[in-house]
């Protein structure tokens, strides 16, 4: 068989429905033999059978095409019924009932959604039967468009999956391409680092202000590069990575990483409450990177004019690290879409990032194997960071 023929007959036996309809119409019609049947110019081949009186036709038998009445069908598009081919005077000395032994027939074309013919669905039997009554020449019709819609369906699912497979490849060498260009920015971007922070030593007073700019810029870009890469990592499976370490003293890279933010935003206030001797099995830079993006989520998004809150609480072998922000609320339906990657406010000034922070920090917590909650109301916004870990201290 072809690869033509084996996608039809396979697009014939993917339609679930296929066999209850030849059982219905066997059962209805009396008929022994029933089948689904793709029909061309030259060719006539089974899709689907249900033979009970051992025809000897499988799926994918073949007969001669001019042999049969589907070839009549498929050159008028019209169906053929027949209820005793004795009594019929256009089929009485046709060769095709001497031929195959019956007396009763159907023969019901099918389409392709394009208006193509595909085929038929028919029947026989030795044994007359009463297949021209309304009732049943309907139903046999009905059964006939219902194959026909289906076949329609399949074709949309199969162009669908088709096309979902392609974006999914695409999507993959995307994500594989901002990987390694994110690779490739950081070689470059350290020595315009380090090479800045010389020049910052060196450098006369007047200079000071454009090389702070030049560092706080390089600094951007490689958060940046950063979230990408953590992005990228994320979707292709890897998850983001850890480097789980005995913390004792963990309050000290938080409160390191709070006063980073205060020098970039001196104008703001944050006030945070963090217990020493914070004991904790994790990766306390990337606790760090969790505690920073949900900082700059509340800098950028809360009220300008009040504090910011960061309390860390560790009891009962349950860590927490909360950022509050007051503000108004966000709405419900905004919040399901919060921790999704690229996802950004329509509000939102231009510059305020890729829209990657919270859903990086939501990988860190899933990778420690905690949560990353958010609870909105009018008055204030607070994001939990929450796992479960012994109490080290």
């Amino acid at each position: 068989m072809g690869q033509s023929l084996d996608a039809d007959i396979a697009t014939i036996e993917k339609i679930s429905a296929v066999p209850t309809i030849l059982e219905a119409v066997a059962e209805m019609t009396g008929l022994g033999f029933v089948c689904v049947a793709r029909v061309t110019a030259d060719s006539w081949h089974t899709c689907a059978v249900l033979d009970k009186l051992n025809f000897g036709l499988k799926v994918g038998a073949a007969l001669d095409v001019t042999t049969t009445l589907c070839e009549e069908v498929r050159d008028t598009r019209s169906a053929v019924i027949i209820d005793s081919v004795k009594d019929s005077e256009l089929y009485r000395d046709h060769h095709t009932p001497r031929m195959y032994g019956f007396q009763s027939y159907f023969s019901i074309p099918l389409f392709r959604p394009s208006g193509e013919y595909f085929g038929t669905l028919c029947g026989l039997d030795p044994v007359k039967a009463e297949l021209t009554e309304t009732t049943t020449r309907n139903t046999l019709m009905l059964f006939a468009e219902l194959i026909s819609r289906q076949l329609a369906s399949e074709v949309v699912l199969v162009e669908a999956q088709a096309a979902l497979s392609d974006e999914m490849k695409t999507a993959k060498m995307r994500e594989q391409f901002i990987a390694m260009l994110g690779h490739d920015i950081r070689t470059p971007l350290s020595t315009l680092m380090n090479g800045t922070e010389i020049l910052r030593h060196h450098a006369p007073p007047s200079l000071k202000p454009l090389l702070d700019t030049m560092k706080r810029s390089s600094q951007r870009i490689a958060t940046l590069v950063d979230e990408v890469t953590d992005f990228t990592r994320g979707r292709m499976g890897g998850g983001i990575s850890l480097n789980l370490r005995h913390e004792s003293q963990l309050e000290v890279p938080l409160q390191q990483a709070i006063a980073e933010l205060r020098s970039v935003h001196p104008q703001r206030e944050i006030i945070a409450e963090l217990p020493p001797g914070l004991a904790l099995l994790c990766d306390a830079s990337r606790l760090v990177q969790l505690l920073s993006n949900l900082l700059k989520n509340a800098i950028v998004h809360g009220d300008p004019l009040s504090p910011v809150y960061v309390t860390v609480r560790q009891s009962n072998g349950i860590f927490e690290l909360a950022v509050t922000n007051s503000g108004p609320a966000i709405p419900e339906g905004v919040q399901a879409q919060l921790f999704k990657p690229f996802w950004r406010a329509s509000q939102a000034a231009a510059g305020q990032g890729l829209g990657l922070g919270l859903f990086i920090a939501s990988e860190i917590a899933i990778s420690h194997g905690g949560v990353l909650e958010v609870v909105s109301t009018d008055s204030a916004t607070t994001f939990t960071y929450r796992s479960y870990s012994a109490d080290l201290s």
